[in-house]
C-alpha cells in the first residue's frame, strides 16, 4: 500500500501532490474547503522558490500573473532615504534573481488545476476529524459537507494543513516559540503608492516617526501592513478613519484612499521539535510559523514539500522508514535557524523606536547593499538559497 494522504490544499499541500503525481505515487487530498479561498495570505515569492515551481511547469505561467521586482528596499518616511537591494547580483545562482509578488491564491489554482488534469485525487469539502497510525500504514476519517464520514487509508500521512493543525492537534506535541505582543493591521488599497513616494520598490519595509509600516505591491493592489500608534488600542486602530490618517501620512491624498479590505492579525514564532511521528510528516505552518516579515513563510513552506516528497520516495523504493528522519535533520534547522531567526531579527530591526539606532542600522545595511561582495552574501541568505545550500549538506 504506497498511497500517500495529505491534509490541506494550500501551497505545501498541492506542491507535495504534484510532485507525487510526477513520481507515480498514489495520494489522496482531504481539503476542508469545498472552495479554495481567496483571501490575503502570502504574496512573495522568492528565487529558488521559482526555481523549484519551474520544474513542476508552473512558474511560467505564476509569473504571468504576478509582478517582478528585482528590487527590494529599508526605508526612512517621509524623508525617503534608504537601502535597497538588487537581486541582479546573484543571477549566477538562480534562474530568477528577483522576488514575485502574487498571491498565494493563484498558485493554489495552477497546482490544483494541474493536479486535477494529471489525474489526481483531490477531495475539497472533506475535513479531517481523526487518524491512527500501525507500524503499516495510516487510516484517516474525515467528515463531507453534509455531515457523513469516510474513511481512507494510506501508507503515510502528509500534515500540510496549516498554522493551525488538525493534525498537529491531534498528535499532542508541543509548539514551542513565542507571539508577538504587535497587531498587525493589514489593509489592502488600489491607490498607486509609486506614483508618490519616490524610488519605490515593490517590496518596502518603512520605520516612520514613532513607528514602522511596510508596502507590498502586487499587480492590482498595494498591501500595505499597519499598526496601533503610541497608546491607540487594536480597536481604535481598525476604524476607518485610523486606517485613513495611516494612509494620508505615507502619502496624502486630497480624494483620500479607498481601502479594499481591513484585516488584524498577531504574528507568532513556533517549531515542533520533530517533523516525523512515525507515518505521520508534519511540513509548512503545521510544523513551523514565522513573522512574515522577509516573505518566508510560505516559501519555507514549498521548501519542505520537496525535501520531504524527494526523502519519501525513496522510502518507499526500499529505503527503511527511519530514512524520513532525514526530513527532520535537513529541514528542522534550518527553518530554526535560517527562517525563524531571520524573519525574527527582520521584525524586530522595524520595531526599533530609537532614532539613533535606526540611522545606524539603516547605515549598516547602505554599505552592505553597496558592496557587491557583501550585498551577495546578504541576498543569498535572505532569498534563502543559503538555506537550501546548508540543508542539501546535511546527510
Amino acid at each position: 500500500m504506497k498511497r500517500v494522504l495529505i491534509a490541506g490544499a494550500g501551497p505545501v499541500g498541492l506542491t507535495a501532490a504534484l510532485l507525487l503525481l510526477r513520481r507515480g505515487i498514489a495520494f489522496t487530498l482531504l481539503e476542508q474547503c469545498a472552495e479554495l479561498p481567496d483571501d490575503l495570505r502570502a504574496s512573495t515569492f522568492h528565487p529558488p522558490t521559482l526555481d523549484m515551481l519551474d520544474t513542476l511547469g508552473v512558474a511560467k505561467d505564476l509569473i504571468a500573473q504576478g509582478l517582478i521586482g528585482s528590487t527590494w528596499q529599508v526605508r526612512m518616511h517621509p524623508s525617503g532615504e534608504r537601502a535597497v537591494f538588487d537581486l541582479a547580483v546573484i543571477g549566477d545562482a538562480t534562474a530568477h534573481p528577483y522576488r514575485l509578488q502574487c498571491k498565494q491564491s493563484v498558485l493554489c489554482r495552477l497546482l490544483l488545476d494541474r493536479v486535477r488534469a494529471e489525474g489526481g485525487d483531490v477531495r475539497m469539502g472533506m475535513a479531517l476529524e481523526d487518524f491512527s497510525q500501525t507500524e503499516e500504514g495510516v487510516s484517516v476519517t474525515a467528515r463531507d459537507a453534509a455531515g457523513e464520514l469516510h474513511q481512507f487509508d494510506g501508507s503515510y500521512l502528509i500534515a500540510a494543513d496549516g498554522a493551525r493543525s488538525v493534525v498537529r492537534g491531534k498528535l499532542d506535541l508541543p509548539f514551542e516559540g513565542k507571539t508577538y505582543p504587535e497587531t498587525t493591521i493589514l489593509a489592502t488599497t488600489r491607490f498607486p503608492f509609486h506614483e508618490h513616494l519616490s524610488g519605490l520598490s515593490n517590496v518596502n519595509y518603512v520605520w516612520k516617526e514613532k513607528g514602522t509600516f511596510s508596502l507590498l505591491r502586487l499587480p492590482d493592489l498595494w498591501r500595505c501592513s499597519l499598526y496601533p500608534d503610541g497608546d491607540e488600542t487594536i480597536e481604535d486602530a481598525l476604524q476607518p478613519s485610523s486606517i485613513a490618517r495611516k494612509l494620508q501620512e505615507i502619502a496624502p491624498c486630497a480624494e483620500g484612499h479607498i481601502v479594499d479590505e481591513i484585516r488584524p492579525y498577531r504574528i507568532h514564532m513556533r517549531i515542533v521539535d520533530d517533523y516525523r511521528h512515525g507515518r505521520i510528516l508534519l511540513a509548512g505552518d503545521a510544523a513551523h510559523v514565522n513573522s512574515p516579515s522577509g516573505g518566508m513563510g510560505m516559501n519555507g513552506g514549498i521548501h519542505d514539500a520537496f525535501e520531504l516528497i524527494s526523502t519519501l520516495a525513496e522510502v518507499l523504493d526500499g529505503e527503511p522508514i527511519e530514512h524520513l528522519d532525514r526530513y527532520t535533520r535537513r529541514r528542522h534547522p534550518i527553518a530554526l535557524q535560517e527562517i525563524l531567526t531571520q524573519a525574527d531579527r527582520n521584525r524586530a530591526r522595524m520595531q526599533e523606536r530609537d532614532n539613533d539606532k535606526r540611522r545606524a542600522m539603516l547605515a549598516a545595511l547602505q554599505r552592505t547593499a553597496g558592496d557587491p561582495a557583501e550585498a551577495r552574501a546578504h541576498l543569498l541568505r535572505s532569498s534563502m538559497i543559503e538555506g537550501l545550500r546548508k540543508a542539501a549538506e546535511i546527510a
